[in-house]
Protein backbone atom coordinates (compact mmCIF):
# COMPACT_ATOMS: atom_id res chain seq x y z
CA UNK A 1 0.00 0.00 0.00
CA UNK A 2 1.32 3.43 -1.51
CA UNK A 3 0.71 5.87 0.89
CA UNK A 4 2.35 9.15 -0.88
CA UNK A 5 4.46 11.91 1.10
CA UNK A 6 4.61 11.73 5.08
CA UNK A 7 4.66 14.67 7.17
CA UNK A 8 3.62 14.69 11.29
CA UNK A 9 1.23 17.79 11.94
CA UNK A 10 1.37 19.38 14.83
CA UNK A 11 -1.28 20.88 17.04
CA UNK A 12 0.27 23.93 18.20
CA UNK A 13 -0.95 26.43 20.69
CA UNK A 14 1.28 29.14 19.07
CA UNK A 15 1.98 28.91 15.30
CA UNK A 16 4.64 32.24 15.89
CA UNK A 17 6.67 30.33 19.09
CA UNK A 18 6.67 27.00 17.62
CA UNK A 19 7.91 28.36 13.77
CA UNK A 20 10.68 29.82 15.95
CA UNK A 21 11.84 26.63 17.91
CA UNK A 22 11.58 24.48 14.82
CA UNK A 23 13.69 27.25 12.57
CA UNK A 24 16.57 26.45 15.89
CA UNK A 25 16.22 22.92 14.98
CA UNK A 26 16.80 23.57 11.38
CA UNK A 27 13.54 23.46 9.74
CA UNK A 28 12.87 25.96 6.61
CA UNK A 29 9.42 27.29 6.04
CA UNK A 30 8.07 25.53 2.70
CA UNK A 31 4.96 25.86 1.99
CA UNK A 32 1.74 27.65 3.98
CA UNK A 33 0.26 30.57 5.17
CA UNK A 34 0.83 31.81 8.93
CA UNK A 35 -2.45 34.34 9.13
CA UNK A 36 -3.87 31.17 8.17
CA UNK A 37 -2.66 29.87 11.31
CA UNK A 38 -0.92 26.53 9.33
CA UNK A 39 2.92 25.96 7.53
CA UNK A 40 4.82 23.22 6.20
CA UNK A 41 8.55 23.26 7.29
CA UNK A 42 11.19 20.82 5.69
CA UNK A 43 14.71 20.16 6.95
CA UNK A 44 16.54 17.60 4.51
CA UNK A 45 13.48 15.00 3.88
CA UNK A 46 11.92 15.63 7.15
CA UNK A 47 8.29 17.54 6.93
CA UNK A 48 6.27 18.74 9.60
CA UNK A 49 3.14 20.96 9.74
CA UNK A 50 2.38 23.34 12.25
CA UNK A 51 -1.29 23.78 12.64
CA UNK A 52 -2.89 26.62 15.26
CA UNK A 53 -6.54 25.61 16.30
CA UNK A 54 -7.26 23.08 13.29
CA UNK A 55 -6.32 19.80 15.12
CA UNK A 56 -7.38 18.74 18.30
CA UNK A 57 -4.25 16.24 18.27
CA UNK A 58 -0.73 15.43 16.59
CA UNK A 59 -1.54 13.61 13.60
CA UNK A 60 0.42 11.21 11.35
CA UNK A 61 -0.27 12.73 7.52
CA UNK A 62 0.04 11.25 4.43
CA UNK A 63 -0.34 12.37 0.87
CA UNK A 64 -1.19 10.23 -1.72
CA UNK A 65 0.03 11.70 -5.19
CA UNK A 66 2.93 13.89 -3.92
CA UNK A 67 6.74 13.43 -3.37
CA UNK A 68 8.27 14.82 0.03
CA UNK A 69 8.55 18.50 -2.36
CA UNK A 70 4.82 18.28 -2.46
CA UNK A 71 5.39 17.93 -6.00
CA UNK A 72 2.63 15.41 -8.31
CA UNK A 73 3.73 12.19 -9.11
CA UNK A 74 3.04 10.38 -12.56
CA UNK A 75 1.60 7.08 -10.92
CA UNK A 76 0.24 6.66 -7.41
CA UNK A 77 -3.10 4.92 -5.55
CA UNK A 78 -5.55 7.23 -5.49
CA UNK A 79 -7.35 7.85 -1.67
CA UNK A 80 -10.70 6.13 -2.52
CA UNK A 81 -8.26 2.68 -3.50
CA UNK A 82 -6.51 3.11 -0.17
CA UNK A 83 -9.67 3.67 2.05
CA UNK A 84 -11.16 0.55 0.25
CA UNK A 85 -8.49 -1.61 1.30
CA UNK A 86 -8.67 -0.54 4.40
CA UNK A 87 -11.99 -1.04 5.06
CA UNK A 88 -11.53 -4.67 3.81
CA UNK A 89 -8.83 -4.69 6.40
CA UNK A 90 -10.86 -3.48 9.48
CA UNK A 91 -9.69 -0.03 9.93
CA UNK A 92 -11.67 2.52 12.23
CA UNK A 93 -12.28 5.78 10.57
CA UNK A 94 -13.13 9.12 11.57
CA UNK A 95 -14.11 10.42 8.29
CA UNK A 96 -14.50 8.44 4.44
CA UNK A 97 -14.22 9.78 0.86
CA UNK A 98 -17.38 9.89 -1.10
CA UNK A 99 -16.09 6.63 -3.52
CA UNK A 100 -17.48 7.78 -6.40
CA UNK A 101 -15.69 10.98 -6.67
CA UNK A 102 -12.66 11.82 -7.78
CA UNK A 103 -9.65 14.29 -7.52
CA UNK A 104 -8.20 15.82 -4.27
CA UNK A 105 -9.84 14.21 -1.03
CA UNK A 106 -8.99 13.25 2.47
CA UNK A 107 -10.33 10.60 4.86
CA UNK A 108 -9.06 9.93 8.45
CA UNK A 109 -8.59 6.69 10.38
CA UNK A 110 -7.79 5.93 13.99
CA UNK A 111 -4.63 4.00 14.94
CA UNK A 112 -4.89 1.27 17.91
CA UNK A 113 -4.05 3.73 20.59
CA UNK A 114 -6.62 6.61 19.31
CA UNK A 115 -4.18 8.70 16.83
CA UNK A 116 -5.68 9.91 14.48
CA UNK A 117 -4.06 9.03 10.81
CA UNK A 118 -4.89 11.67 7.98
CA UNK A 119 -4.51 10.61 4.37
CA UNK A 120 -5.11 13.78 1.98
CA UNK A 121 -4.61 14.14 -1.47
CA UNK A 122 -4.35 17.04 -3.18
CA UNK A 123 -4.37 15.67 -7.32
Amino acid sequence: MELGAFSISLAVKDIHASKAFYEKLGFKVFMGEISQNWLILKNGDHVIGLFQGMFERNTLTFNPGWDSNAQSLDTFTDIRDLQKQLKAQGASFINEVDENSTGPASFMVLDPDGNPILIDQHV
